[in-house]
């Protein structure tokens, strides 16, 4: 599975960080940061994970739906 974000979509808000902090912190662009994560070809953030865990709640907590969670 993996875990994909937007980050220049990102309006630094923290709800994933409150809901998800296992993978989530604020970044120093004061945006939200996916945790180990790679910038991919398509300028996303991207994240490789076994289980969904938290992600799946702070996607649907994103007020600008810039986090995404592929099966």
């Amino acid at each position: 599975m993996k875990v994909v974000q937007e980050h220049e979509k990102c309006i630094g808000c923290g709800s994933c960080v409150a809901i998800c902090s296992k993978y989530w912190e604020m970044s120093d662009n004061e945006k939200a940061k996916l945790i180990g994560s790679k910038l991919s070809s398509n300028g996303k953030y991207e994240l490789e994970v076994q289980e969904v865990g938290c992600n799946k709640d702070a996607a649907e907590a994103c007020p600008v739906q810039c986090i995404y969670v592929n099966a």
